[in-house]
C-alpha cells in the first residue's frame, strides 16, 4: 500500500509539472508577434559596422592569448606569435574581423577607406604572416588550439575570400590557403575522434562549428569535409528531442545550443526529412506565434555579460537559415530582425569588450534576411 501511495504521488506530481509547462508555453505563444522593422545593411551602415574591425585588427593589446607555455621560448608578444591575426583581444576575433572587412568590401565597392583596409588585409594575410601561423599550429603544444570555433571563422574567412571576385581576393586566398588546408586536416583528423557534441552556448558548440566548415566545403568542393560533417552531425543529432529552448540563454551565452543544432541539421538533411526532424525537436518554432524574450545585457563593460548580444545575433541567423524555403516557417524571420534590432543599436560605439567581436556577429547576421 505504501509503494502504491508513493507511486501515486510521483504521477501526481509530475503530470502537475507537464500540466504547468504547457500552460507556460500556450501563454508564450497566445499572443502574435508584432511585425517588426527590417533591419538593413546599406553602404551607411557597413560604413559604421567596417570601424569596428578597422579599429581592432591592429590593436595589439589588451590580448588574451590561450597559449600553453612548453618552454621560456614560448613567451613572445602576441604579434610575434600571430603576427595575421594578433589584434582584436584574441585570435579568433582576428580571423572574423578580417572576415568582417571582406565581407563588406564583396558587398559595398564604394565602401569609405576601400583602399587603405584592401592594403591593410594585404599586409595581415601575407604569405609570410600565414607561415609564421602555421609554425604556432604545428607546434607541440598546440593541437587543440581554437578548436572548433577560430577553426570555424577561419575557414568562414576562406569561404568569403573564394566567392569574392577581385584581385585582392585572389592574392588573400592564396596567401592564407596553407593555413586554410591545415584547418581542413584538423577537422577531418578530430571528427572521427570526438564521440560526443558540445553542447554549451559558447566557443566550443560544436554544431557551430560544424555548420561553417560546412559551408566551406560546400562552396569549395570539398568533398571529403562535406561527407563527413554530414556524418557525423548525423550521429550526433539525429535522435535529438524536444530540445530545452526555455533554459536558453545561460548567463554568458553567444550562441544557441538549440538553434545552432537545427541550423546545421537543415544544411544536412533532405528537406522532408529536415520537417519531420525539426518538429520533434523543436515545435515550438511551427508555431506562428511563437515569440521569444531577447538576451539583456546588464554590463556592456563586461567582457562574458556582453556575449547575449551575441546570442541576439546568433539566433537570427539560424532562424533564418531555418526559415529559409520553408513557407510555414517564415514567421521565424520576424522573430529574428527583432532579435537583430535589439541589439544591433549599441555595438557601434561600445566598450572595447562587445566591440572587438560583435560587429562580426551582426553582419553575418544581417547577410542572412531575406529581402
Amino acid at each position: 500500500m505504501n509503494k502504491l501511495y508513493i507511486l501515486s504521488i510521483v504521477i501526481l506530481v509530475f503530470s502537475c509539472n507537464n500540466t504547468k509547462e504547457k500552460q507556460n508555453l500556450e501563454e508564450h505563444t497566445s499572443q502574435k508577434l508584432e511585425i517588426v522593422e527590417t533591419p538593413t545593411l546599406n553602404l551607411a551602415q557597413a560604413n559604421h559596422l567596417a570601424q569596428l574591425p578597422v579599429n581592432c585588427i591592429n590593436v595589439e593589446y589588451p590580448n588574451k592569448l590561450g597559449q600553453t607555455l612548453g618552454s621560456a621560448a614560448d613567451l613572445k608578444s602576441p604579434k610575434e606569435l600571430h603576427p595575421a591575426f594578433y589584434g582584436c583581444f584574441d585570435w579568433h576575433s582576428a580571423v572574423h574581423g578580417h572576415w568582417s572587412l571582406v565581407s563588406l568590401l564583396k558587398q559595398f565597392p564604394d565602401l569609405e577607406e576601400k583602399e587603405a583596409i584592401e592594403q591593410q588585409l594585404l599586409q595581415n594575410i601575407s604569405k609570410e604572416n600565414i607561415e609564421q601561423e602555421i609554425a604556432y599550429f604545428d607546434g607541440e603544444h598546440n593541437k587543440s588550439y581554437e578548436r572548433t570555433y577560430g577553426w570555424a571563422w577561419l575557414l568562414k574567412l576562406a569561404e568569403e575570400l573564394h566567392t569574392w571576385d577581385s584581385a585582392v581576393a585572389s592574392e588573400l586566398e592564396a596567401n592564407l590557403q596553407p593555413l586554410t588546408d591545415i584547418i581542413v586536416a584538423k577537422y577531418i583528423e578530430f571528427l572521427p575522434k570526438l564521440n560526443y557534441p558540445i553542447r554549451v552556448g559558447e566557443h566550443t558548440n560544436t554544431a557551430f562549428g560544424l555548420s561553417f566548415a560546412y559551408d566551406y566545403a560546400v562552396t569549395v568542393e570539398h568533398l571529403e569535409l562535406k561527407t563527413l560533417i554530414e556524418n557525423r552531425a548525423k550521429d550526433f543529432y539525429e535522435n535529438d528531442q524536444d530540445c530545452p529552448i526555455s533554459w536558453e540563454p545561460s548567463g554568458f551565452d553567444f550562441l544557441s545550443p538549440c538553434l545552432e543544432e537545427a541550423a546545421l541539421m537543415k544544411r544536412v538533411l533532405p528537406v522532408d526529412e529536415f520537417k519531420i526532424w525539426l518538429n520533434d525537436f523543436l515545435p515550438e518554432l511551427s508555431n506562428e506565434n511563437f515569440d521569444w524574450s531577447v538576451g539583456e545585457v546588464s554590463d556592456r563593460t563586461d567582457g562574458k555579460l556582453v556575449h547575449l548580444d551575441g546570442v541576439n545575433f546568433s539566433r537570427a541567423w539560424s532562424l533564418n537559415y531555418v526559415a529559409k524555403g520553408l513557407p510555414e516557417y517564415q514567421h521565424l524571420q520576424n522573430l529574428a530582425k527583432k532579435h537583430i534590432n535589439h541589439s544591433l543599436p549599441g555595438i557601434v560605439g561600445d566598450s572595447y569588450e562587445g566591440g572587438h567581436w560583435l560587429g562580426s556577429f551582426a553582419i553575418y547576421a544581417l547577410n542572412s534576411i531575406e529581402e
